[in-house]
């Protein structure tokens, strides 16, 4: 999901950007700082909105910049588990597939691709057997967020699914919604 945050953090103006106007030089250090942080609490980060408020600034002996308490807005990826994402195939293994989705991507294990004996033939594909389902890099697909570890912040790992009925290529839910449905069911 993506969101707008409201954060606070002190930050360092050198003092080769003092000619510049005081917004532009904070948005450039905070950009330099955040673009692409990713953390538990934030997500990964994606872009500054704007600056909402600056204090005044301090300047710290010895180094010669100013710090400036600001409060900023930042535009955030953060995962949820039991989100619904839509997502392209980036990539197939034989344990899986790689959905890229935003600003990062997730792996669907083999066995929540679909819900069939589900076989990795040489040309990166997965094939179900008795369904006939074919997953390949490239396709469009919808899953849902199982699992969300941040473990290693340079790499958070998402787990998918695609098992749940709406989820999977989006081929495969248009197919299961042109069919007629058996009497009972809604």
């Amino acid at each position: 999901m993506f969101y707008k945050i409201r954060t606070k953090d002190h930050i360092r103006i050198p003092p080769e950007s003092f000619k510049m106007d005081l917004d532009l030089a904070l948005t450039q250090e905070i950009k330099k700082k955040y673009d692409g942080h990713i953390s538990k609490d934030l997500g990964t980060v994606i872009d500054v909105v704007k600056i909402n408020q600056i204090n005044d600034g301090v300047v710290i002996p010895g180094d010669g910049a100013t710090f400036y308490e600001t409060e900023f807005s930042l535009i955030s990826f953060i995962p949820e588990v039991k989100e619904v994402i839509l997502g392209s195939i980036r990539d197939i293994a034989d344990f899986g597939a790689f959905l890229t989705m935003g600003p990062g991507e997730g792996m669907i294990h083999i066995s929540q691709t679909m819900n069939d004996f589900v076989s990795f033939s040489k040309d990166k594909q997965l094939m179900g057997k008795e369904s006939s389902k074919s997953l390949k890099v490239g396709d469009a697909c919808r899953a849902r967020i199982v699992s969300v570890s941040y473990k290693d912040l340079s790499n958070p790992k998402i787990g998918l699914t695609m098992r749940q009925e709406g989820l999977g290529k989006l081929e495969w839910i248009e197919a299961d919604l042109a069919k007629p449905k058996a009497k009972g069911e809604q």
